[in-house]
Parts: structure tokens; sequence; C-alpha cells
């Protein structure tokens, strides 16, 4: 009997030695059917005709994804861009090797109408979140391609909002064709040696006037995404007679021009390397020479920064769409996993705890999808010239604000949910890993988080403090209209007095040296995004047919600090010895501080 125990006992020692790790893979649907906040945000705002067309392309697009696009995604991810210098016979061309199914997701996006959607206005104002929605659901399965979609987007809203003139009119054909044949994608140039967002002072490339009309480009773009794609927008600035140009954002101008010529040869471009990046691996980003670029200047001469805004809003959105997307798919998995997987004798979702901290996710991701809708909804409205002098206010300062705050959301949530699997969480081939990783961008690409509480700064500057007026009185609407729904009560009180904190702080800003506002801009813009995703959340949980998840989500989110400009001002964070007091504290010990 003893030896018998003790058999019983090692046998299933010897045969753990060659078991695998056997736990059930988290099973997704139809990504559209299951996103019960975007669907009932589509019914409540969409008028029902457009609502029944929508719901439908959706619906199908949402199984194509599942069934067709998400596996081209992943072979994106284990087959990214190779760069080829020189061909077997020492000749160099510079060729950008893309796998098959990275030139398959162009197909798709340009069947699928990502770009076009937009810009055909076949629903009105309601076209571009119609687009929007289907870049949302794209995203996660896109194996890196949103980003030049993104790109693709900004630079069309370029030309369109030049008046399309008719040297660009086949590019802005091409940009937004739903024939794979014709579509082209666009690149964005920006970034060179000196560094990012400081495109004034860091912009070296030169244009050099033809006798033609055109424009020969010479300099070295640091960081251009989607090296691959057929046409570009870049800045330059123009040398005059004397060979002199002009510094500062002045003298910056904006071009057009196409990667390759008619033969399918480089526009006397030289590329020196891919970049070894943390994440987006799928996409091609590289470092170029342009040597004579043959360009087209699409700008009035020194108004290069002026135009390129339209496109750097377009991609600022298209950087919270990926952000709300990566924090809606951790989470579909999260809560599938813990369907399945069995600890403790019992399943994760039968922990208290665990089902605790998905929730606290949940309600972050669905403020984060309010305000996305909410920027798309007012950029349709612009968009179809149906904006009130309100709403562009509004727009120009929601934007900055939705990008700095679900950048930052997305990098604390897609961390939060893969540590919700546990250690299969950290495995390369469960795909999660790839999530986290291309998230982690999202708060850098198109403006650095503190770049952005800057540039929300100048929108109240130059508004003349108009644009806190406009938040003020659209937030209040909001609140009023749900002020009869007694279960949100006490989120509605916590609202009012974050909003009397912010007023109280914003009217004595006036009275702040510049060093002040600089150290509140991070809280300041933090408060503008939690105040208004708050008014969102109240304000779709009162409506008549609200779950009880809705109304839940909006009175979790009103529970944070909603605020934190206020609390920090209360508690002199931002006078000017906090300056020197900071830098001691960063730099005690460094003996370089000394010299």
């Amino acid at each position: 009997q003893q030896k018998q125990v003790l058999e019983d006992l090692e046998m299933p020692l010897v045969r753990r030695q060659t078991e695998t790790l056997f736990q059930e893979q988290p099973q997704t649907g139809n990504p559209y059917l299951e996103d019960a906040l975007l669907r009932s945000y589509l019914k409540t705002h969409l008028p029902p005709k457009v609502l029944e067309e929508v719901n439908r392309d959706l619906e199908k697009f949402g199984n194509r994804l599942l069934t067709k696009i998400q596996p081209l995604g992943w072979e994106c991810e284990l087959n990214p861009p190779v760069f080829r210098q020189y061909d077997a016979w020492g000749q160099r061309v510079d060729h950008i090797v893309t796998c098959t199914a990275w030139r398959r997701m162009k197909e798709v996006a340009a069947e699928e109408g990502l770009i076009a959607a937009a810009y055909e206005r076949r629903y009105s104002n309601w076209s571009r979140l119609h687009q929007a929605v289907k870049l949302y659901l794209f995203s996660s399965s896109s194996g890196g391609f949103n980003c030049p979609l993104a790109m693709t987007d900004g630079a069309a809203k370029v030309i369109e909002s030049l008046g399309i003139p008719g040297s660009l009119k086949n590019a802005f054909d091409h940009l937004t064709s739903r024939d794979p044949k014709k579509f082209w994608t666009s690149g964005q140039w920006m970034t060179e040696r000196r560094g990012g967002s400081d495109v004034a002072n860091g912009t070296e490339t030169v244009a050099r006037k033809q006798p033609d009309g055109t424009y020969r480009l010479y300099g070295f773009k640091w960081f251009t995404s989607a090296a691959d794609s057929d046409v570009t927008l870049t800045l330059a600035r123009v040398a005059d007679a004397e060979g002199q140009v002009k510094q500062g954002s002045s003298g910056l101008s904006l071009f057009y021009l196409k990667v390759r010529d008619e033969e399918g040869k480089l526009n006397s471009i030289q590329v020196q390397r891919l970049k070894d990046k943390l994440g987006t691996r799928q996409m091609a980003t590289a470092e170029l020479w342009l040597d004579g670029a043959k360009a087209e200047l699409i700008s009035a001469e020194g108004r290069g920064v002026a135009s390129i805004s339209n496109m750097l809003n377009i991609t600022r959105i298209h950087n919270v769409i990926g952000a709300v997307a990566s924090m809606r798919r951790m989470i579909c998995l999260s809560r599938e996993y813990a369907r399945k997987r069995v600890a403790f004798g019992k399943l994760l979702k039968d922990h208290p705890l665990h089902m605790q901290t998905i929730a606290r996710m949940e309600v972050q991701t669905r403020g984060a999808f309010l305000l996305f809708m909410e920027i798309v909804r007012l950029l349709g409205l612009v968009e179809t010239n149906m904006a009130s002098e309100q709403d562009q206010l509004l727009l120009r300062l929601l934007i900055p604000v939705t990008k700095l705050y679900t950048g930052k959301q997305a990098s604390a949530v897609v961390v939060e949910a893969m540590e919700s699997f546990g250690g299969q969480g950290y495995m390369e081939d469960t795909g999660l890993p790839v999530i986290v990783r291309d998230a982690l961008v999202l708060s850098i690409w198109e403006g650095t988080t503190n770049i952005l509480s800057l540039d929300v700064l100048r929108s109240l500057t130059k508004s003349q403090g108009q644009v806190m007026a406009v938040f003020f009185s659209t937030v209040q609407k909001k609140l009023e209209l749900a002020s009869s729904a007694m279960k949100l009560e006490r989120a509605m009180k916590r609202m009012r007095d974050a909003i009397g904190s912010l007023a109280q702080f914003t009217q004595a800003a006036g009275s702040k040296g510049v060093v002040a506002m600089e150290l509140a801009a991070r809280d300041f813009s933090y408060s503008l995004a939690r105040i208004y995703a708050g008014a969102l959340l109240i304000e779709h949980a009162a409506r008549p047919d609200a779950s009880s998840a809705d109304i839940s989500a909006a009175r979790k989110w009103c529970n944070q600090e909603l605020c934190p400009v206020a609390t920090e001002s209360g508690i002199s964070s931002y006078e000017a010895e906090e300056v020197l007091a900071d830098s001691a504290l960063v730099y005690e010990g460094n003996p370089a501080c000394g010299r």
C-alpha cells in the first residue's frame, strides 16, 4: 500500500516534465457586436436612416476583421519590413521590402473606405464619425497599418483645406480612392536631426526653386514613418537668390512630393537605414536623405506651419483612435480570459478584486471613448459647415486635451490588462506584448504630454479666454440635461464642485506668472479631460434607456480626483521657488551640476 501511494505521488511529477502549459485561449467575437458602449452611442446619436446603414456596414466589417484581417495583422507582426540597400551586383537600390500581408492591408483599407468614407460625405456631418468608428474597430487588428492611414487622412485633409488645387486633384483622388489599384498612402516627414516637436528651430531642409516652378529639396529627415508610402508632405525652408533661408516658423513652407518617379525609382531620395523601434515594428520608419528631391510648394511661402496644422489635428485624432482601440482590445481579451481561467479554486471572474481591477480599466476606457466620439462629432460639423463658432473653439481645445490624456490612459490600461493574465501576459506568442509595445508610442507621437499641455494654454491665450467660457457652458448644459437622474446625484455634485474649483483657478490664472502657468499646464489639461469626460459619461448615463453599466461608469469616473490643478494649486505646487526645488531634487548628487 505504501509503495502504491508513493507511485501515485510520483506519476504526476513524471508527466509534468513532458507536459506543456495548457490554458484556454481567450476568444473574442465580432468586435462591433461585442462593443455595447459603441452601439448604444450610435443608437443615441445617429439619425435612424444613417444608423440602419452604418450598423449594417459595421457588422459586416466586424465579421471581416474577425475572419480575414486579424490573421493578416499577426502576419505583419511576424514579418516586419527589411531594408535592402544594394542588389546582388552592387547597385544601390534602397529597397524597403514589406510582407504580402502589409500590402494586402493597403487593399483592405481602400476596399473598406477607411479614408474615403470621411471625404465622400455620404452621411453629411456623420461621415467623419462613421469613418472614425471603422478605424477604431480596425486599429488593433491592422498590424500597424493604422499609422500610414493616419498620415494619409492628414494629407487628404490638408489638400482639401487648400481647396483641392488643380495640381493636387490627382493626388487627392488617389488618397481618397476605394479602388485598391489606385489608392495611395502618404507619409509625414517632419522630424529632423535636432528633434521632434520644435519644427520651427529643428528644420534644416532647404528648398531650391527650379526654372519650371518646381522645387528641389535638400536635407536629412531623421524619422519618417511609413517610409514605403507613395507620396508625402514635408516642411522645408525656401532659399532666396543668394542661397539664404529665413529661420524660425515664418521661414517654413509646406511641400508635396512623390516618393518615386513614373519608373518606380526613388525621387532623389536615399534611405539611410530603418529605425529600430520598441513598437510599431510592422511599419517601416526610416532615416532619409533628400538629395534634390523634386517637390511642389503647396502652401504660401512661409505659411508651412499654419498649413500643416490641419494634418496634425487629423493625426492627433488618429492617435486617440489607436489609444482607445488598444484599451478596448485588451479589456475584451482580459474579461474573456477571466471567464475561463481557474485560480485558487474558482474562475477569475468570481474573484471580486480581479473584477474590480478590470472594472476600473473599463471606466477609463469608457471615458476615453466618449471623448473620442465627441471630437469626431465636432469635426464632422466643422467639415460640413454646420459648426458654430463655439463648436470650433471647443474642438480646438479638445483635440490636444483628448490626445494627451488618452495617450497616458492607454499606457496605464494596457499594462494593467497584461498583468491580469499573469505570466501568460508576458509571453510574446500570446500577442499581448505587441499591443503593449505599440500603445507606448501614443503618449509620444504627435506631441508629448508636456508639449500638448502647453498647446492647450496657447489655445486659451489665442481665444482670449473665450474657449474656457465655451467649455464651462457646454459642460453645464450636459449636466442640466441630466439633472433629473436621481441615481447620478452624487456624481453630479462632485462634477459641480470640480467645475467650481476649475473656474476659480482659471479666473486667478491671469494674475499668475508665465512660470506658474507652465508648471500647472499638465494638471490643468488633465482637469479639462476628466471634467469633460465626466460630463459625457453622465449625459450618456442619463438617457432613458441607459444600462446599469452606463450609470455605474459615470459614478465611478466621478469618484476620482476630477480637478487636480485646483488641488495642487492649493498646496502651492506652482510657485516660482518650486522650479529650483524640482531641479535640486532631480540633480542631487550629480557631479555635472557643479560645473
